[in-house]
């Protein structure tokens, strides 16, 4: 599986990492899908609340852990799947039409899941750096050479998305 590492950053505060989440929505298109990787308490879900703003939702975010998706309405329905808890196919029967749907789909603790996640998709892996800092480790995860025009629209469209996403105010860039 090709994977482009599209930038690596720091974000100082859990305000930057939500403007992060908010500016990577506002550049997704229905059929996107961002895989979140991280341990507890890294900045997943403080990343959807962005997402969730940046796609115009008014309900709150809370983490499903224990329903496992939570559809949300906004300029683009969000999809949030929390890959916890259960195997992939007790994830998959309650959503898997959600995971390259009309929305956007976003699936916490991706890597728990990820044989079963469809390409091309965003994977943002966190990782703590202070009690609010973060590390925020942004790549594309592409779709087999084989791929169609609209898959590889769809995989333009991500690497646009994940541009605008860098050049979130207050983001410190690292080197690759």
């Amino acid at each position: 599986m090709e994977r482009e590492l599209a930038w690596r950053a720091r974000s100082l505060a859990p305000e930057t990492t939500e403007a992060v989440g908010e500016n990577l929505a506002r550049a997704l298109v229905p059929g996107a899908l961002v895989a979140l990787v991280g341990e507890l308490g890294s900045g997943k879900t403080t990343l959807v609340r962005g997402l969730a703003r940046g796609l115009d939702v008014r309900e709150p975010v809370v983490s499903p852990t224990f329903t496992r998706m939570r559809s949300l309405t906004g300029r683009l329905a969000l999809h949030h799947f929390d890959a916890w808890r259960g195997g992939a196919e007790s994830l998959f029967e309650e959503g898997a039409e959600f995971l390259a749907g009309s929305g956007v789909a976003v699936v916490e603790w991706a890597d728990r899941v990820e044989a079963h996640l469809p390409r091309p998709r965003i994977e943002l892996v966190l990782a703590h750096r202070s009690p609010s800092a973060r590390e925020i480790e942004a790549r594309l995860v592409c779709s087999t050479s084989s791929a169609g025009p609209a898959v590889e629209e769809l995989q333009a469209e991500l690497r646009a998305a994940l541009e605008r996403a860098r050049a979130t105010r207050g983001l410190e860039l690292l080197r690759l």
